[in-house]
């Protein structure tokens, strides 16, 4: 049987957490035998990941120097599929530090790391992001003009461009808000349900947004298009150079959101104040409307996406579970 190698870089964070569980759970049902390793980057992986995920190699890596991709060549090799979810994903930051944005989130390092094999026999998986549209419409397609509003979607068109320019095997995903269930080593960045889930659940009234609109992807659906990439690379190995949406079915302003997690969990809709987005300054300049047509991702992947209510309900169950 042979050994396939796959490479998540960003393993900390709350997608990379989410496939390493996945991978790492179904190694023993996949026609292949497959070996796993993840970077980092500054502090040490938690231990809490570490346990659930015993055999899984971790790697200090440094993205905007390339530091530490050597050690992977020598002591893990190179990966049949490397997926790239490491980001500055924050906008407010990327606004305050435009030049670590751009080094972090375009991945020249990674690329030629990865262009270093002679053989270019690695498919690269590259979040991206719907903050490369400007906002100004509903439903946008893949081939749509990118014109992003802030540094955050800016870098991120960047790093698109230069994938495409300078490797031969990718899969770009312009992925909406991730919403899920926490990971097994809790990040410390705000989950958007469960944020909403725990100010409505002090009973006092909070101002959401009804004018800006997002599909929000549930995150185990990502991790589904990400298998699914994975096991078509693996099996049928054909040049691979596709740029999808990824998002949920439906388009819902923050508002909504929130009103899906109060009628599920039985809160008072009065509590759900509807303002709109300009009343905030945060900082940085938001798209109004980055709603997308995931028509190409059903048909390419022939996958239907979960429902945000339904995906709503699955992230709150084991919360509830674990608080009851």
């Amino acid at each position: 049987m042979s050994i396939e190698k796959l490479l998540i870089v960003g393993g900390t964070g709350y997608l990379g957490q989410h496939l390493l569980q996945e991978f790492t759970a179904i190694q023993d049902t996949l026609p292949y035998a497959l070996s796993l390793a993840f970077t980092y980057h500054t502090d040490p992986p938690p231990e809490r990941l570490l346990k659930a995920i015993p055999h899984v190699l971790p790697f200090p890596v440094d993205l905007r120097t390339g530091n530490g991709f050597d050690a992977i060549s020598q002591n893990f090799g190179q990966p049949d599929v490397v997926v790239n979810c490491a980001a500055l994903s924050v906008p407010r930051a990327c606004e305050l530090d435009p030049t670590a944005a751009m080094a972090i989130n375009v991945p020249s390092a990674l690329v030629k790391w990865l262009s270093s094999f002679s053989n270019g026999g690695t498919l690269l998986i590259h979040l991206s992001t719907d903050q490369v549209y400007e906002g100004t419409k509903s439903f946008y397609k893949e081939d749509d003009e990118t014109l992003p509003v802030n540094v955050y979607g800016r870098s991120k068109v960047e790093a698109e461009q230069f994938i495409s320019a300078n490797y031969s095997n990718f899969a770009i995903l312009r992925s909406s808000i991730i919403y899920g269930p926490q990971t097994v080593s809790p990040v410390p960045k705000s989950l958007p349900v469960q944020w909403m889930d725990s100010v409505l659940a002090n009973g006092e009234a909070k101002d959401f947004f009804h004018d800006e609109f997002r599909c929000p992807v549930y995150v185990k659906d990502l991790v589904t298009i990400v298998r699914t990439l994975t096991n078509r690379w693996i099996s049928e190995g054909e040049p691979m150079q596709l740029l999808l949406n990824v998002g949920g079915p439906d388009r819902v302003s923050r508002v909504q959101m929130a009103e899906a997690v109060a009628h599920i969990r039985g809160y008072n809709l009065s509590l759900i104040k509807s303002v709109s987005s300009s009343t905030v300054n945060r900082g940085v300049k938001s798209p109004a409307d980055i709603s997308m047509d995931i028509t190409r991702l059903i048909q390419t992947l022939n996958m239907s996406p979960t429902a945000f209510r339904d995906g709503v309900k699955l992230t709150l169950e084991p919360e509830f579970a674990s608080t009851s």
